[in-house]
């Protein structure tokens, strides 16, 4: 999201700036052609990223509010998505197209918990077509393409590759965003909400956070999918809640707690009246290893519904794609060194971490 103000305007001295000097280290002649077969080099059409760009671009909007702007991108005939933060607490926004035309738009929903909102305009062309989420999961090193409005620079692209995938990245709520795509596409504020895109033209990602080091991050294709039509439908969306805070056993922590191997998750606290409280047993303790105090004494999480959960990312990403709300899951956990399977009903996750 790009906040208001003189941002813009720094950006591009800055970047006028770096042209200048760009150009005064370059010599006047024009670039040698391609050596080849005695011809010269000669151009076979747009560049894959061009295509995607030229076929998305109507479908891509700017977002503004009074608190911002950013980007969004046309789901379906009648609605647009973006980022819960760039909407904020507004129930209406503005709404550019390429061709600059302004239309008003109602936010008929919002989760804050996947940083995922709808919005409802007034009427667009028939140029804005939907774009479609991608049916196969982000594979790492696939090239992708980000269009919006960094610095309201609209209709930027930048293009990358697919640099992670399951990642965990913060919410505005305080809880964490699952099965996150990474990416090296550059992102900068004003791109969120916007389209992170396959060479096919489907949306892997919905831009949610970038900056710096090369490293941005989207809410999964996988995620939306589950997320969006109920923002339509009901203006919100309930996550399945475990009411549990877990570390990853590594070999540290498999030492301080006596266990063979290092594998799953340890229990660490139990949320009050939670959905596992009084079902899974948490550390009591701590030990110093190599001077970290590390928790000890709690279960340990080995796996949902037969699902391995060696990982916090890999909890999560199941938790969110898998279950609902009053869902009742198998779980397996490791207590005083025996495996034991337990049932648990999901409950549905607060508005902020207790």
């Amino acid at each position: 999201m790009t906040n208001h103000g003189p941002s813009r305007r720094r950006f591009l001295q800055a970047g006028a700036l770096a042209l200048t000097a760009g150009l005064a280290g370059c010599g006047s002649s024009a670039p040698a052609a391609q050596e080849g077969s005695g011809d010269s080099a000669t151009t076979t059409g747009p560049s894959p990223y061009t295509r995607v760009y030229r076929e998305a671009i109507d479908s891509v909007l700017l977002v503004e509010t009074r608190q911002g702007s950013g980007t969004g991108w046309v789901y379906d005939g009648t609605h647009v998505v973006t980022n819960a933060h760039v909407v904020g607490d507004a129930t209406a926004v503005d709404l550019r197209t390429r061709d600059g035309r302004w239309h008003t738009g109602e936010v008929i929903g919002t989760d804050p918990n996947s940083d995922l909102a709808v919005i409802e305009p007034d009427g667009l062309t028939d140029a804005a077509t939907p774009l479609s989420l991608a049916e196969s999961p982000a594979t790492i090193g696939q090239e992708v393409v980000a269009i919006g409005n960094p610095f309201d620079l609209d209709g930027s692209v930048t293009t990358g590759v697919v640099s992670g995938t399951d990642r965990s990245i913060p919410a505005p709520t305080g809880f964490s965003i699952p099965d996150a795509i990474q990416t090296d596409a550059a992102v900068n504020p004003g791109n969120s909400g916007g389209p992170l895109m396959a060479l096919d033209g489907r949306v892997v990602a919905v831009i949610n956070s970038g900056g710096g080091d090369n490293i941005a991050f989207g809410i999964s294709a996988a995620l939306a999918r589950r997320v969006l039509p109920e923002l339509i439908e009901t203006g919100s969306f309930e996550h399945s809640f475990l009411g549990v805070s877990v570390t990853t056993v590594t070999p540290a922590v498999a030492e301080a707690n006596r266990l063979t191997d290092p594998r799953g998750l340890l229990v660490v606290t139990i949320a009050p009246d939670g959905p596992v409280d009084g079902v899974f047993q948490p550390s009591e303790d701590a030990e110093t290893v190599e001077g970290e105090r590390i928790p000890v004494g709690g279960d340990v999480l080995l796996a949902v519904d037969g699902t391995r959960t060696d990982t916090t990312e890999a909890l999560g990403s199941y938790l969110a794609l898998e279950t609902r709300p009053g869902d009742t899951v198998s779980m397996t956990i490791l207590r005083d060194g025996e495996e034991q399977t337990v049932e648990v009903e999901l409950g549905t996750r607060p508005t902020r971490p207790s």
